[in-house]
């Protein structure tokens, strides 16, 4: 079998699960000499994902068929495809009474274990599916199934729009929306999504609703704004009302105002997605006619601030991510009572206009047991008629459902915090926010045995944080914040105290064994710190406190692998008895620290000590001179150092780059007038990357090496510019950069005259250049290696009006007779881009003579812009800006 499967692990792993019940040697032996292993149809589907695919009850194929409709590579949320297979009519409420949801992600799950779908790497939350697989969607959905993306040519599919049911638009591309003029042919189609747009094109959706009346799905989420002149949706068009069968739209991640009214006409709309909308301000006065509405995603529209009368009465809804409490008649806080099958996130924000707590009870919210994400928000402007006592009470009445996974309170300005806020039963919360509170005093939050997560900001009441926090050992065992891994403290202005350490009192429980990350941000008066060792402790990051809170907290682990130290006052330098601790820092950070001269007092010292370091970046310190006051060239270094950053150091003097060191980046450092480049042992240099930009009075120090054999040998990415003063560089020392394929030479207007002198690295594959004291038209023959494809030319004051093509980059003869301010391109280019040349005059027949290039880009170079129409082959793309 595994040979069958190719030993490819997707087709393995697929089959193997789709077998995984099946203990019946006869019937693997049947599989095993099924035919489908040897039947070629043509469509390069893996025959062991056909039969992974054929061993799926029919319900779980419609479900898979349908995903035909997802682009490759497309991280899809969960929760909104199961709401289009119910929109779609898939799903059916069960026998034992369970919603479609429900039923829609138990049979999610099981595609899931039998790998049609898989966790996105770059989303927690999102899924995507194995190219394979959506190859195999795509086979298995049939001629009523249809994904364009772009690259389709349309023209003779007359007869195959009349046969679509469900339709998807992968853009955008240009000429994309041109093809779906043809559209209207498909009128019985239930299904349009478009995955991403950007065009506005109001016009054409109100052509394509007129036309599509049997629509149960319309998405149109504009995804993408990155591309030049595309413009995205801003409105619904009124004609929407005519989608009676309409039940789910979706309008997210666009540039809509409002929904039009006839949106409350559609009947049998089921969801309802508007999120991530900056600019929606409202939503339809009738919205209560939408009695089938389960799902209202209205999350991240900062300026809907007004929810529409008789929501409270739609009681079929199960999503709900925000709710705005007015006065009045209009939305209040007990309109939430009959909306017992809420799940997922809600927000309810306004809480400010509550004045009876009663109302507050009445919104049930602790019977709300779907309820996981739960933000409750007064506003922050403290005006005189809000009573401490009134908010206080009806924060008590909002107790919030026994399963909660996260919960927000935000700006509560009672004096105190129920003592429901860290009861022991909630036993699933992971993450709690308090922020803006006016309570004198943290909540007892030590025994939630799940909690991962705390953040605590503008608390500006509280001046102490002691074993309030952690409660007492009777409660949880005697370990406080079991689970906890993260913990930030943000803008607290009056804590002055941080004590939870009371030396042999039994009674103090231990706290944070998981404790990963903490965070401690603008608390300027937090003076002391008592808190004992926490061993597990690995990121650290102090951001405008005194230098007191960092050499405290440095001492907590000694198993810290990153410190981060921003605007830190009173730091001169890291002592030597911090660095004791460091000896497992991985990754040292140092922002803004004004104050700071020296990294460290000794360059040996910091070597002993700091013997994982593998990052160092030093950013904005304006102060700072040398990384050591003593001994900055000893002929030893942190061997472990792979990466170093000083960016906008004014004052930096100088930098030594040791042979261990990788990447070293160098840029906006004024003042610093040496570079040099040492081994230690005399081993060869590691650097692969070096970048120095805008330094205006840099040297680099290439001799006397240290050691007759020292080379940069491995460097790939050599970058300097914008460097006013600097006049030469080891440019003769091209030859022996074997590994060097990546060069920029810019703006550095006091260069050599002798440079460029036609001495290249010999493997040398991308060359961006231009601004240097040589005029470019005065270069000649450049003998550029063969290896070289991708070329960039600045050309301001270069006195180039010309190009012309070396006919082999070893000798000057030319396919053209050049001018003598002609610049000679290499005829191995593949890419060629041109900035900046106001001068140079339209070249087409020199193009000709460029075999292989493929892409030519025009950039400020007003007498070229003819090129695009004079010559324009197809194997080449010329894009003119």
């Amino acid at each position: 079998m595994v040979q069958k499967c190719g030993r490819l692990p997707l087709a393995l792993k697929a089959l193997g699960r789709a077998l995984k019940g099946n203990r019946n040697g006869d019937k693997w032996e049947e599989l095993l000499k099924s035919e489908i292993w040897d039947i070629d149809d043509g469509n390069k589907i893996l025959p062991a994902l056909k039969l992974s695919y054929y061993h799926l009850p029919p319900h779980l194929k419609q479900l898979f068929a349908y995903c035909s409709l997802i682009p490759k590579d497309y991280v899809f949320d969960k929760n909104k495809l199961v709401q289009l297979w119910v929109a779609e009519g898939f799903l059916s409420k069960s026998k034992g009474n369970k919603s479609m949801e429900n039923l829609g992600h138990e049979y999610f799950e099981e595609l899931k274990s039998r790998s049609f779908f898989q966790q996105s790497t770059n989303d927690e939350l999102g899924y995507t599916m194995h190219d394979l697989i959506n190859d195999l969607a795509t086979s298995v959905a049939g001629e009523f199934s249809f994904r364009l993306d772009g690259e389709v040519d349309v023209s003779d599919m007359n007869e195959a729009f009349d046969k679509f049911r469900h339709f998807s638009l992968v853009g955008p591309r240009s000429g994309s929306y041109r093809k779906l003029n043809e559209l209207h042919r498909a009128k019985h189609l239930r299904t349009f999504l478009v995955m991403s747009v950007g065009f506005e094109n109001n016009g054409f959706l109100d052509k394509v609703l007129l036309e599509l009346q049997f629509l149960r799905v319309l998405s149109v989420v504009g995804l993408n704004h990155m591309y030049q002149g595309s413009k995205i949706i801003t409105k619904v068009p009124e004609s929407i009302g005519s989608l009676k069968h309409l039940r789910y739209l979706n309008f997210s991640c666009t540039e809509i105002t409002s929904l039009p009214e006839e949106v409350s006409d559609l009947y049998n709309l089921q969801s309802l997605l508007v999120h991530d909308c900056d600019e929606l301000s409202s939503l339809p006065k009738s919205f209560a006619k939408l009695i089938n509405m389960r799902h209202l995603d209205v999350s991240n529209t900062p300026k809907l601030n007004r929810m529409p009368l008789g929501l409270g009465g739609l009681t079929s809804l199960q999503t709900l991510t925000k709710v705005f409490i007015e006065e009045g008649d209009r939305f209040n806080i007990s309109d939430l009572k009959g909306l017992t099958d809420l799940q997922g996130r809600l927000s309810i924000k306004g809480l400010d206009k509550v004045i009876n707590p009663v109302e507050a009870k009445d919104a049930n919210l602790h019977q709300k047991k779907g309820l996981d994400v739960l933000v409750m928000e007064w506003s922050d402007v403290l005006y005189a008629s809000r009573d401490e006592m009134i908010e206080y009470e009806v924060l008590n009445e909002l107790r919030p459902p026994p399963k909660l996974e996260n919960l927000d309170i935000l700006n509560n300005k009672g004096t105190r915090f129920p003592s429901w806020v860290g009861d022991p039963s909630f036993d699933r919360l992971t993450e709690i926010t308090l922020c803006g509170c006016r309570s004198t005093h943290l909540p007892t939050l030590g025994c939630l045995r799940s909690l991962k997560k705390l953040i605590v900001e503008s608390m500006n009441e509280v001046k102490t944080v002691g074993f309030e926090l952690l409660a007492s050992t009777a409660s949880f065992h005697g370990i406080a914040f079991p689970s906890l891994e993260f913990l930030k403290f943000e803008d607290m202005l009056s804590w002055q105290r941080w004590s939870i350490n009371s030396g042999n009192d039994h009674r103090t429980p231990r706290s944070f064994p998981c404790l990963h990350e903490i965070s401690i941000s603008s608390c300027p008066e937090l003076a002391q710190v008592s808190i004992g060792l926490i061993p597990s402790l690995r990121v650290l990051s102090i951001t405008r406190c005194s230098n007191v809170v960092l050499r405290t907290m440095v001492g907590l682990s000694p198993s810290l692998i990153e410190l981060k130290m921003l605007n830190v006052r009173g730091l001169t330098q890291l002592h030597g008895e911090d660095l004791l601790h460091l000896r497992a820092l991985e990754h040292l950070y140092i922002h803004s620290c004004d104050e700071l001269r020296y990294l460290w007092e000794q360059e040996s010292e910091a070597c002993k000590s700091l013997v994982s370091l593998q990052k160092l970046e030093v950013w904005y310190c304006k102060n700072l001179v040398s990384s050591a006051k003593k001994e900055t060239n000893i002929g030893i270094s942190m061997e472990s150092l792979k990466s170093v950053k000083f960016i906008n150091c004014e004052t930096l003097e100088s930098y030594n780059c040791t042979n261990t060191v990788e990447m070293l980046y160098i840029s906006r450092c004024d003042s610093i007038t040496s570079l040099t480049f040492s081994a230690v042992q005399e081993q060869p240099s590691s650097l692969t990357e070096l970048i120095v930009g805008d330094c205006d009075n840099i040297r680099l120090q290439p001799k006397p090496f240290p050691a007759k054999d020292f080379s940069l040998s491995r460097l790939t990415s050599f970058d300097i510019c914008f460097c006013k003063n600097l006049k030469s560089f080891p440019y003769e020392h091209f030859q022996s950069l074997t590994s060097l394929g990546c060069l920029w030479i810019r703006d550095c207007p006091s260069m050599d005259y002798s440079f460029p002198c036609g001495v290249w690295p010999p493997n040398l594959s991308k060359l961006r250049i231009g601004g240097l004291n040589k005029p470019m038209s005065e270069w000649g023959p450049q003998s550029f290696p063969t290896s070289l494809v991708d070329l960039w030319l600045f050309g301001e004051n270069s006195g180039v009006v010309s190009f012309a093509v070396a006919d082999d980059v070893r000798n000057t003869t030319t396919t053209t007779t050049p001018s003598s301010s002609a610049f000679l391109l290499p005829p191995s280019l593949v890419s060629l881009q041109l900035i900046g040349f106001t001068d140079a005059e339209s070249f087409p027949e020199v193009l000709q003579h460029l075999p292989c290039l493929k892409t030519l880009n025009i950039w400020n170079c007003p007498k070229l812009g003819d090129l695009k129409t004079i010559y324009n082959p197809s194997s080449v793309t010329i894009l003119v800006w």
